[in-house]
């Protein structure tokens, strides 16, 4: 299996730039205005009155950038629309129809149909089941229709209102009206304000309640309590759904190992701060990392295999380009271009690869077909526990070839999950139904048998754990507790 090539690496952070919802609302306003008034652009005084319209409707841009407004808080974005109607007339109602218009086909045929064709394989006919996804969807991505429709109505009212009050060319005067015009929108941008800050004050409650305190105990002694560790990151892998799956072999580990019933996930749940927390024990505001878009590369703080490497050991993380991001050189990266059927057979090869050249002490290992599945068609149809029910078989094959190998002798084996997957367009980040808890268990030598956990723990306690078992100091950041509970001694 090849590599992430550079073009992927930065063609995967332009993506995200369309993914995340905040980048992507600006963008897709600003393109849909200028698209509609293609005619006008040999019009010199078009773009003086379009950058002076879009410097009125700034602020709004600023807001929206800084409040999402996932899960139910979308369904608080028509008000504002309403009010916006009562103050300003609709103005071209076509403009509107056309961002509906652009909006669908961005998400429905170009990523839906066109881009997961392009790059997994999903079939052409795949925009047939994709609008149900996208109106479905709650997360805030480009994807969820009923944030971004009124985010961009409302931006694309008022933009194309104070447009319109300006001379194109003409004597017109009007800064008297305009004068009066700005003290409305300033006012009404002012009560957004309020607005929105009240319904995060008030409404914003599902976010995961934060350890203070640094990882303290066990006090470190440096003695290891494994020779390897091995993790295995099924990513967006939907507990419920995982329970419902054909899944024999990764059952059977759980049920004789110890399993964490409820391992909460961080927030916000997208995979590159999951990621990040894990392998750090560190909250997003610490190590830096808020979302798939990261706009200054690297995490602030030390990662396992970092601690790793102050008692000269060494770790290894086999994922996509977008982990890279954070984790730097310690990511061997693997291409997620590739039909989605054979994605995760490819990664397992080229795990076993890095084993046989490289035997890491701590070796991470990311399967992507069952997350890929669920953004592409949905998290509740059946190809989604086929999808687990293949990484179920894939890592079988892995662990009785390091068996084989004599690699898992003094080996703890770590099965989880990232984040689960909502409905829609298989959506995580804001922590919906199904993606807070995750399937988490582990399996060794010197792990507990048939013991179930079912005090509340949090993916940050991954890190410490490693260091434990490897002997290696906790990360100086970590904050999550030693998962103590499934040790023999």
């Amino acid at each position: 299996m090849k590599q992430a090539s550079p073009f992927e690496i930065v063609a995967a952070r332009c993506w995200n730039l369309l993914n995340e919802g905040k980048p992507f609302t600006p963008i897709f306003t600003l393109s849909v205005f200028l698209l509609y008034r293609l005619d006008q652009w040999t019009d010199s005084g078009f773009w003086a009155a379009a950058g002076l319209g879009l410097l009125c409707i700034l602020p709004l841009l600023m807001l929206y950038y800084h409040f999402d407004f996932p899960l139910f808080l979308r369904n608080y974005l028509w008000f504002p629309v309403v009010a916006a109607l009562l103050l300003w007339q609709p103005g071209n109602l076509s403009l509107y129809a056309a961002a509906i218009g652009l909006y669908m086909f961005f998400t429905v045929f170009f990523w839906g149909t066109f881009y997961y064709r392009m790059r997994i394989g999903t079939s052409w006919w795949n925009f047939r089941r994709f609008w149900k996804l996208v109106l479905k969807n709650s997360d805030s991505t480009s994807g969820n229709a009923q944030e971004q429709l009124p985010k961009v109505i409302l931006l694309l009212l008022l933009w194309n209102h104070f447009y319109e009050l300006f001379p194109l060319g003409s004597e017109r005067r009007f800064m008297g009206v305009f004068s009066e015009e700005w003290l409305i929108l300033a006012c009404f941008t002012a009560c957004l304000w309020l607005y929105s800050w009240i319904l995060h004050r008030n409404l914003f409650d599902w976010k995961p309640k934060e350890t203070e305190s640094l990882t303290s105990e066990p006090e470190r002694t440096g003695n290891a309590v494994n020779d390897k560790v091995i993790v295995i990151v099924i990513d967006g892998m939907r507990k419920e759904r995982f329970e419902e799956a054909d899944a024999p072999f990764l059952k059977k580990l759980r049920q004789e190992g110890t399993q964490y019933t409820q391992m909460e996930t961080v927030y916000p749940a997208r995979t590159v701060v999951c990621f990040s927390s894990m392998f750090t024990g560190a909250y997003p505001k610490e190590h830096g990392i808020r979302s798939n878009m990261v706009w200054k590369l690297g995490i602030r703080v030390e990662s396992i295999f970092d601690s790793l490497r102050k008692v000269g050991k060494r770790g290894r993380l086999l994922g996509i380009a977008h982990l890279i991001d954070s984790m730097g050189d310690d990511v061997e990266s693997v291409t997620a271009v590739m039909h989605n059927d054979r994605a995760d057979r490819n990664i397992m090869d080229r795990a076993k690869k890095i084993m046989a050249e490289q035997n890491p002490d701590l070796f991470v290992v990311q399967m992507i077909g069952v997350d890929q599945t669920g953004h592409s068609m949905g998290v509740l149809y059946d190809e989604y526990l086929q999808k687990i029910a293949e990484a179920d078989r894939l890592v079988e094959e892995f662990v009785e070839w390091l068996t084989s190998k004599g690699m898992m002798e003094n080996t703890t084996l770590v099965i989880c999950a990232d984040h689960g997957q909502a409905d829609g367009i298989g959506g995580h980040g804001h922590l919906d139904e199904g993606e807070r808890f995750v399937p988490f268990f582990l399996h060794g030598p010197s792990i507990k048998q048939g013991c179930r956990v079912d005090e509340r723990h949090s993916l940050i306690s991954m890190a410490p754990t490693l260091a434990y078992l490897l002997g290696a100091p906790y990360p100086s950041a970590s904050r999550g507790k030693v998962l103590t509970d499934a040790f023999k001694s």
